[in-house]
């Protein structure tokens, strides 16, 4: 078990926001939930009233479906819903599982703060969220499970530091690339370019000095699998989507920057981080 470095308020502490639809989230089936379309009008028309994060949700009410993120820092808040149509899930951080309930009579405010917990130690933790139907009487029969957004805190720098942000374009001649990547104009994309492959083992990489690391990119329908090795540690593999409408399996894209991979808490060593396209059959890409 690592040694416990509570959250330290005098540090340098950013919160880092991961919407449902976050290819770090790991559905375990993503065929179990449904998720409105990002880019359907209906749900543009509804941006000034739609309570939810970006406008999108994850909802289950198949038992035992679950998501997964691992994630590092001392804290952790998991957003969802609470009303006559949900019921009890278990929150599991490392090896300790509480269940609740997210049922009552009338339909709380949303977003609805299903779990908190700001004392975690400073370090690598594996957060599940798993449904449990109606699971308890108190339930009366409701058994769905409806996931927002999950917010962790982490710290950039020790107190007293001033941090700056550094952005890299994925043009930018620091970033190595291998196994055929091109270059495609893409509006919502930062300085309107991106840049993709279809190759299995396809890699981008770079090098760089920071006590954080983030990794944007598109969602879209034609992605698959990647993985991200940051410099001698252990593989990380993440999917490309999540549900779709009806838990038909139709995964819905977001055009826009989306969250890929962050890491924090990093020394004042230089680093290298490596993204590996793992795409197995033609047409998926990264």
């Amino acid at each position: 078990m690592p040694p416990y470095f509570p959250l330290n308020k005098s540090a340098v502490n950013f919160n880092v926001t991961i919407d449902d639809l976050i290819p770090v989230l790991n559905y375990t089936n993503p065929y179990d939930w449904q998720t409105p379309d990002p880019q359907s009008s209906a749900l543009a028309a509804a941006s000034t009233t739609n309570p939810w994060l970006e406008g999108t949700w994850h909802k289950t009410t198949v038992v035992n479906a679950s998501v997964i993120l691992n994630f590092e820092g001392p804290a952790i808040y998991i957003f969802g819903a609470s009303g006559p149509q949900y019921g009890s899930y278990a929150v599991t951080v490392d090896d300790v599982q509480w269940t609740y309930s997210a049922h009552s009579a009338t339909n709380a405010s949303n977003p609805h703060l299903l779990y908190g917990n700001p004392n975690l130690s400073y370090g690598t933790h594996q957060l599940t969220i798993r449904n449990l139907g109606a699971a308890h009487p108190s339930d009366e029969g409701a058994s769905a499970l409806l996931l927002d957004y999950i917010l962790t805190t982490i710290q950039l720098a020790p107190p007293g530091a001033t941090v700056t942000n550094t952005t890299v374009d994925a043009n930018h001649p620091a970033v190595t690339y291998t196994g055929g990547w091109t270059n495609k104009s893409n509006e919502d994309s930062r300085n309107g370019t991106s840049f993709h492959t279809e190759k299995h083992g396809g890699s981008a990489s770079i090098s760089f000095k920071g006590s954080a690391v983030y990794i944007f990119g598109d969602s879209v329908n034609d992605q698959g699998p990647y993985s991200v090795v940051l410099d001698n540690g252990p593989i990380q593999t993440y999917g490309s989507l999540g549900g779709g409408e009806g838990g038909s399996g139709r995964f819905y894209m977001k055009t826009q920057p989306t969250l890929k991979y962050f890491a924090s808490n990093l020394d004042s060593s230089q680093h290298t981080i490596t993204v590996t396209s793992n795409v197995s059959s033609t047409g998926l890409s990264f």
